[in-house]
Order: C-alpha cells, then structure tokens, then sequence
C-alpha cells in the first residue's frame, strides 16, 4: 500500500491559508469604525448579514476534533448518527422563537445578564463561571487533538502545529475582534467542506465511483437506518439520537454565549432568525458528508484495518493517515486536507477566545470595576482591555493544548463537559423564560444539583468500552502474525464485566439528564421556598403588587398569552380601556 508525503507543496497551500486567515484580522481592525467601542469589537456593531453568521454557527460547533471523530464513528459504528440530524430540525424553532427573541429584546453583550434580571446576580455569576470553565477546557483539546494526530501520520511536529495555529488564532481574534472572526469562520467553512470533498473523492477514483462505497458499506453491515431500542444503555438509538441531540443543540445554540453572540451580531431579530434557519442546512450538508467520509475511508482499509495491522495507536488517526496514503500523488491535495482539519480547530478556538473575553468583561470586570471604584466603566474604555483578556485567553490555549498530553483521561472529560454542563445550564435558562414562579434560590439548588450529578454520571466510572462492527485484516501484509493475532484477539468480546447501570448510560443521555434533573429541583425548590417565605422573585414585576410582570424576560409565546390574562383581569376595573390594550396586544400576534 503506497503511503504518501507531505511535501513542499501541501505546506505551501497550509501556510497560505493561515497568512489569509491573519491578513482577515488585519484588515478589519483598519475598517469600518476601527474597533472604538467593544459593541463594534465584540458585537460586530450589530451590523453582519445572514450569510456569514450562518456559517460561523455551524463552523463553531464543528471542530476539528468533530470531523475525525464523526468520520470515525461511521467507520466504526455505521451510519445510524446520522439521525442527530433530525434533533436538529426540530430544535432549530424552539431556539429560533423561544430563546432568541428573549436575548434580542435585551440586546446584551453577555447572556448571562439575562438570568440577572430574571433572578439575581448570583446566578449569573453561577451560569457565566460554569461557562468560561466549559469553554477553558475545550480550548486546549480543540488544539492539541488534531494537532496529535496529526502528527503520528504527516510528520508535523505536535508543538509546532499547536504552537503556529495557536498564534495566528489568536492574533485575528485579538485584532479583528468578531467581524474578523465571523468572516473567517466563512473562509475555514469552505475549506472543512474541501477536506471533507477530497476523502470522499480520492476514495470515489480508488472504488471507480461512489455506488462501490456505498454497495461494500451495506455488504458490512455499516449502513444503518433506525433503531427503535428503548434500552437507554445502548450506545446510539433513534430516541437518545434525538432526544439527546435535542437537549445539545439546545444548549449550544439556543443559550450558549458562542452562538448568542453571533447571533446578536446581525441588525435584526429576523435576519437572526434566518440565520438559525440557514446554518441547519449547512450544518446537515457537513454532517452527512463527514459521516459518508467514514465510509469512503471504511473502502479503502475494508480489508486491512491499520489499528489492528498496527499502522496507528488511535482511531482518531484514521483520517489523517488515508489523507497521506491516497493524497500523496495530487501536489497540494495532502495541504488542503490539513488545512481543512486546522481550519475546523481555528474557528472553534477563535469563537471561545471571542466568547470569553465577552463575558469576562461584562460579567467579572465590569462589577469589579464598578465595586472598587464607585463607577461604571464606560463602553469607549473597555475596547483595551477586552483586548488584552482575547489576547490572554488565546496564549492560555496554547498552554493548555502543550499541557494536554500530560493530563491523560481529561482529554475525554473535556469533551464530555459539553453534556455535563450544557444540560444544566439550558435546565436555569428554561426555567426562566418558561416559568413566573421559579425563584434564585431555588433555581441555583436546582443547577448546582444538575451538574453534580452530571459530572457523576459523566465522568464516573469504570464505563463499558463501546463494541464496533467488524473490522477486517484479511486483506493486510502480515509482517507479524502474531501481533496481528494478538490485536485482533483483544477486541473479541470477552466476559463482560459488571458495571454500574448509571455509568452503562449512553453518553448522550447526560446532557438530558442534567437538564432534568435541573429543572425538577429547581422548579420544586422554588415552591418550596417560596411557601415558606424564603425566597421570591419580586424583580420580575414592575410594580410592588407583583401584578404586572416584565414580560420581555418570557418567550414570546408566553408572555403574550399572560399579557392578554392579566388585561381581561381589568376589564371589570376600567372596560373601555382595557378593551383597547387587549386589542392591541391582540393584533400585535
């Protein structure tokens, strides 16, 4: 089997594209109204359109680490997650017309100053600190994996991929603030969808056509529609595919500051409606194709797996290493490839380098600022120093992607956190625009509750080993029998072991988990307190009756329907005027 290099020519390709991605930064820190004012910096002055916020949607979620790892799960397991897709569509209106409007009205730069108003300043700094924690460990692995990978099979010193990607990330994020982010993000996307193109290519030259992949991942068992198992300890099923995604993309996209931000970048609720809606083809478009990638791989190395021939340690290598072994012979294909993967990290880590200095300054600055010196730090004044954190968030990544490889098991923890603590916090955000009589104290014991026992049940353990379909090495040049043997013989089920049923959970169970246990204890709690008179929500009322509520802190649909409660209340009190106010609120529906 021919193994390719990674010449002159692919190093060209990748350090071009990193020099445009920087050129971007620069650019936009000379235009428009040259960054004066954090709401240009960090908001992009409200003023982008639906195109490139769509693509920085899905670019955001999609990293690096998300492409080799979708095309290994096909490889391994088959095609059944492709239905995560359909938990896309159906929670693009709820975070479309729930959610989004509720942030919109309050035009904030941080998210979390919503569930401030809505509850208290604890919570928020509850909510804002779960965050940067999420996000602080994400970062380091967004680097470092791909960067490790990469490695083992191009050549590319680790240190020095995370090292270079590291510094140009930080240097557009710092200097071009988000418009220099959103627009590279559209320039990263196409280039993930290149990477993606050119396996799924290569592979189609190799099969003679794409019908071949497609006919030898049927003949070993890869293609999988439905299953309708209820055994919530299966690994992947129609129900936790769905229901699991769900809770996900909702955390993701309808509450989390990387995707509200963008979000809030464009002029008008509508365009940031629409951009919700377009990223959701885009976001399938790269799905499906990352998932066809595995099976185009799974062709290739049909008969000769390169784990158990002993070609590469990890799964997360495949990708990579059918990059070099079919890509070698195209000038520049092998660059395009890396530069597809690099890209996926770049616009991952640019997003929570941009997020993070956002709710930094506005959630542990801004109050410190105002605490020490009796003042408000003014918008003009804040540029600088928002500056300097996106700049020290930056370098911070490139230490924790140095430090990674020490840290062993976390590299699993961090990606599973996203569950852990996404689950939770989308539970607080619901009971707020969901509820009138949830309350701090209650909701707080509810998200403290959550994530202790998502983080149980998520990084608890021992847990099963996942068990893949076969795989074969019938077909490989058996240098060493038997270590081939011996390889093949260590992933024959044995006697499987008794684990704890909670840790034998489908990963995808634990961000639901965590989100209801959130909202049960939070709801409850709050009632319980509150007959009790330990707590109360008396911020969410204009008046010191508690009879007029501030409807904006409520979905849309919601608040709408509790305006028209409360003016039919008054109609005996004041009927032609109340008349009038409930035709209005009538109309405006």
């Amino acid at each position: 089997m021919p193994i390719g290099t990674f010449d002159i020519w692919d190093a060209l390709v990748l350090v071009s594209i990193l020099i445009i991605s920087a050129l971007i930064g620069i650019y936009y820190r000379y235009t428009g109204g040259k960054q004066k004012t954090t709401q240009e910096y960090l908001m992009a002055d409200q003023s982008m359109t639906t195109f490139p916020v769509s693509f920085s949607l899905m670019a955001s979620f999609m990293s690096g680490i998300s492409l080799m790892g979708v095309s290994n799960e096909s490889y391994q397991f088959g095609t059944l997650f492709g239905a995560i897709n359909v938990s896309y569509a159906l929670s693009t209106p709820i975070a479309a017309y729930i959610f989004l409007p509720v942030f919109y009205r309050m035009r904030t730069t941080s998210v979390y100053e919503y569930l401030e108003r809505r509850f208290g300043h604890a919570t928020r700094l509850a909510a804002s600190m779960a965050f940067t924690l999420q996000m602080v460990l994400y970062m380091g692995i967004a680097l470092y994996a791909p960067a490790l990978a990469l490695e083992a099979v191009t050549g590319i010193p680790r240190g020095t991929a995370i090292l270079v990607l590291g510094l140009v990330c930080t240097f557009y994020s710092t200097l071009g603030g988000l418009k220099a982010v959103l627009i590279t993000d559209v320039f990263q996307s196409f280039l993930m969808f290149a990477a993606i193109f050119a396996v799924i290519g290569v592979s189609a030259i190799q099969a003679g056509g794409l019908g071949a992949i497609w006919d030898v991942a049927q003949e070993r068992g890869r293609v999988q529609y439905f299953d309708f198992s209820m055994d919530l300890t299966v690994r992947h099923t129609l129900w936790s595919l769905i229901i699991g995604g769900m809770v996900t993309y909702l955390s993701l996209y309808g509450v989390n500051q990387t995707q509200v931000q963008r979000l809030l970048s464009v002029h008008n609720l509508r365009s940031a409606q629409s951009a919700l809606w377009w990223n959701l083809p885009i976001l399938g478009m790269l799905s499906f194709s990352t998932i066809f990638s595995g099976l185009a791989i799974f062709y290739y190395y049909r008969d000769c797996d390169p784990v158990l021939n002993g070609r590469i340690k990890s799964r997360d290598q495949l990708m990579p290493l059918f990059a070099v072994d079919t890509m070698g012979q195209y000038p520049g294909l092998c660059g395009l490839f890396v530069s597809g993967i690099f890209s996926a990290s770049l616009s991952t880590v640019s997003s929570a380098v941009t997020s993070l200095s956002a709710v930094t300054l506005e959630d542990y600055l801004k109050p410190l600022y105002k605490t020490i010196f009796k003042r408000t730090l003014i918008d003009s004044q804040s540029t600088l120093p928002t500056k300097i954190i996106a700049c020290i968030y930056g370098l911070l990544c490139i230490l924790l992607a140095f430090g990674a490889g020490s840290m062993g098991g976390v590299l699993q923890a961090s990606l599973t956190i996203f569950g852990v603590v996404g689950g939770p916090l989308l539970g607080i955000f619901t009971l707020g625009v969901c509820t009138v009589r949830t309350n701090q104290r209650g909701v707080l014991l509810g998200f403290l509750l959550g994530l202790t026992f998502a983080f149980w049940i998520g990084f608890g353990g021992p847990k099963p080993a996942p068990t893949p379909l076969p795989l074969s090495t019938t077909g490989c040049e058996l240098r060493n029998v038997t270590e081939v043997a011996q390889a093949v013989q260590a992933t024959m089920p044995g006697a499987e072991p008794h684990f704890f049923w909670l840790y034998r959970l489908s990963y995808l169970w634990f961000c639901v988990l965590g989100f209801l246990v959130t909202i049960a204890i939070g709801y409850c709690a709050s009632l319980t307190l509150a007959h009790f008179n330990l707590a109360d929500n008396s911020q969410i009322y204009f008046d010191k009756c508690h009879k007029q509520l501030d409807y904006d802190l409520f979905a849309p649909i919601l608040s709408r329907r509790w305006r028209r409660q409360h003016l039919t209340k008054q109609a005996h009190a004041n009927p032609d005027e109340t008349l009038r106010k409930l035709t209005q609120a009538t109309g405006a529906t």
